[in-house]
This record gives C-alpha cells, structure tokens and sequence, in this order.
C-alpha cells in the first residue's frame, strides 16, 4: 500500500511521454520502474511488456500488470487510472481545440512537428527494448528475421510474434 502514490505518480508521469505510442515511454518506463523504484528487474519489465503487447485490447494495459506486481489490485487500479484518465482528459481537451482552431494557420506546422517526436521517442524506445531483449546470437537473428519479415511481407504480426515464441521456446530453453 505504500508503493500506491509512487505509482499513481510515476504512471500518471508516463502517460504524458505516449506521444506515438506505449513504446514511446518505454526508455522513462524502464527507468523508473526498474532504475528508480528497483520495483522489477530489466527481465522481469521486458517479460510483462511483450506479454502486455500480445494480449488483446489496449496495449498499454501492461500498466495494469505492472501495477499488480507492485502492489496487487491496488496497484493495477492505481497504476491503470493514472496512466489513462490524465491523457484522456488531455485528449478530450486539445481535440475540442483543435476542432476550434482547423483554420489556424499553426496547425498544420504543430502536426508536422509532432510527427518526428513521436517516430523519435518510438524508435527510442524500440532501441532501448532492444537492449534488453537481444541478449545473444539467437534473440539477434530472431529480431533481425521478424524485423526484415515486417518489413518486405504484409505477414500478420500475431503470427510473427508466435514463430518467434516458439523459436524462443525451442532454442532457449
């Protein structure tokens, strides 16, 4: 019960960094979760979230799991509301602006910008995943062969995530 503000506070931080996406605040996550609050290992972090972007629905729902393993139900309500009311609320607002201001000769120029921050802070936190998941020649060809699949095939990514599972499962046990 003691870790609750901690997360309400740290979750309601990287709610704010998603611009592009979960693994935009992959790097802040990794940071404070494992760095900071030393509330999971760098494994442990990697484990949850690719379980996280397997499961159905909202990906970032890992937050529930990642809350839970702090401080159980508590911690996943906690961790969950703090990652998501404070940009929902965010979003309700700006796009009612943005409604507002479609003749806005600044608009335009904001979406342009905004679109490198988010590939940016993305591929950041690709990189950093990365990191930690790659830790030997296997995981290497096997993100190397997922990665080249994404890119020249249009193969389902639920299918390429289980091929590199049951790679995983056989070559790493």
């Amino acid at each position: 019960m003691d870790q609750l503000p901690a997360l309400a506070k740290v979750f309601s931080y990287l709610s704010l960094l998603t611009i592009g996406g979960g693994m935009a605040a992959y790097p802040e996550l990794q940071n404070l979760t494992v760095n900071v609050h030393h509330w999971l290992t760098g494994a442990q972090l990697i484990h949850i979230y690719s379980v996280g972007q397997m499961a159905p629905g909202p990906n970032m729902m890992v937050v529930a799991a990642l809350g839970d393993q702090v401080s159980g139900f508590a911690g996943a309500l906690v961790a969950a509301l703090a990652f998501f009311v404070p940009t929902g609320f965010l979003t309700f607002g700006v796009g009612r602006l943005w409604v507002k201001l479609e003749h806005w000769p600044w608009r335009a120029s904001i979406q342009k910008g905004l679109a490198p921050v988010a590939i940016g802070l993305a591929v950041a936190g690709t990189i950093s995943f990365g990191k930690g998941a790659v830790t030997n020649w296997i995981t290497l060809v096997v993100a190397v062969a997922i990665f080249a699949a994404t890119l020249r095939t249009k193969v389902n990514p639920a299918l390429l995530i289980l091929g590199g599972a049951i790679v995983g499962g056989i070559a790493l046990r």
